[in-house]
């Protein structure tokens, strides 16, 4: 399914949902049951997704990849995914987009205040039964497992590269994938029902947050990536000049195509000849991120379930908060590849926190200009990682000598 033909879809269903909810208000309610279903229906895979996802990641590792240089990358992907995740919290909770529309008391119903423990929350990291986990669907333990797994794996084909266990996942991820694609065709109907549904019981206030949300969106992209500048200008000894350059090609691309596998051979070319980063690096850094860096994704799960929680009236004591950037983290290495990939990255994270999952409804009508936002944001700490994991290894070859 082509992205641009599905969000146009999505565009007009949300228009179509918009003018049933503003005009036949007390008849909506008999449309969400339609959005009920397509919600569980989009649910029903995501554990075997993400496991799926995050053990072939880390299973298909070459050699190479778990080198020194393999564990710097792997680093400074981590700590620049964290960072987003909470570069984004810290913007929504200091311009609150959420804020400003009264969520009928009704709609709270099953939806708890968020006071978590910190040493509860690191115990329940880890699953005590991986089936448990995930028949209650619990996804950060389902991640953790699939690192285990993921490596195991990985040691296993060092010893027996030839077996069929690697094919077999990746044969068996894509019929996964097949499932959600299929769920996916049906997203118009579910969204459509649940705008409608939305606009019905709350009026078209209920599209301001979204504005505003997009807004925030946006200066936290914007910030975040001017951060990363600064970090290579002052770590990396590169002129701003330089970088604004060498970034022109690779950020309209990203922009462009939405699509950071589409980005990646200009990526490649650009990251080398433009900003002067070794060809070794290069092949090595930018290909892995695109599954193990996403910093673009990390940002816009932490500032939509931030954003819901304003909605809803939910605080998040500092301990949440700190909960919700590791599992943003966490969720962006299990990234879905099929059109309307934002809304399956909110369905994971949105019921682990317990928040309404109708809610992720009403982020459909933004999903395009979301997911320019944060393409350019993965592609773009992409090439940044790959630049100061450059820096790192001449710094370490200097040491060496």
């Amino acid at each position: 399914m082509d992205d641009k033909y599905f969000i146009r879809k999505i565009l007009i269903a949300i228009a179509i949902g918009i003018g049933v909810g503003f005009f036949f208000r007390d008849y909506v309610f008999m449309l969400d049951v339609l959005g009920k279903i397509f919600l569980r229906s989009m649910q029903m895979a995501i554990p075997l997704l993400v496991l799926g996802q995050v053990v072939q990641a880390l299973g298909s590792l070459e050699k190479k990849d778990l080198s020194v240089l393999g564990m710097r990358t792997i680093t400074v992907f981590g700590i620049s995914s964290l960072l987003a995740a909470y570069w984004g919290i810290l913007f929504s909770l200091i311009f609150q987009p959420g804020k400003g529309v009264a969520i009928p008391q009704s709609d709270l119903a099953g939806v708890k205040e968020q006071t978590i423990d910190f040493a509860e929350t690191a115990i329940s990291f880890f699953p005590q039964n991986i089936m448990d986990s995930l028949t209650r669907g619990s996804i950060i333990q389902i991640i953790i497992f699939a690192i285990f797994l993921g490596i195991a794996l990985n040691m296993f084909l060092a010893k027996k590269p030839n077996s069929v266990i690697l094919p077999f996942l990746i044969d068996f991820n894509e019929i996964i994938m097949n499932v959600i694609r299929l769920v996916m065709k049906f997203a118009p109907i579910g969204i459509f029902s649940m705008i409608a549904v939305s606009v019905g019981n709350l009026g078209l206030d209920i599209l301001i947050p979204m504005i505003k949300y997009l807004l925030v969106f946006a200066i936290a992209t914007l910030s975040f990536l001017l951060l990363w500048v600064i970090i290579v200008v002052i770590y990396c000894k590169k002129s701003f000049k330089s970088i604004m350059i060498g970034m022109k090609s690779i950020s309209l691309v990203a922009l462009a195509t939405t699509s950071s596998a589409v980005t990646l051979p200009i990526a490649l070319e650009d990251t080398h000849k433009k900003l002067g980063v070794s060809k070794r690096v290069v092949d090595l850094v930018l290909p892995m991120g695109v599954s193990l860096n996403s910093n673009g994704s990390a940002m816009h799960m932490a500032i939509t379930v931030i954003t819901i929680s304003q909605l809803y009236g939910i605080n998040f004591n500092v301990v949440s908060i700190l909960y919700i950037g590791i599992l943003a983290t966490f969720i962006s290495l299990a990234n879905a590849v099929v059109p309307g990939a934002g809304l399956v990255s909110l369905a994971i994270i949105v019921p682990q926190l317990g928040l309404p999952i109708e809610s992720i409804a009403l982020f459909a009508g933004v999903e395009w200009f979301v997911g320019m936002l944060r393409t350019i944001t993965n592609v773009n700490s992409d090439v940044f990682s790959a630049v100061v994991v450059d820096k790192m290894s001449k710094i370490g070859v200097r040491e060496n000598i």
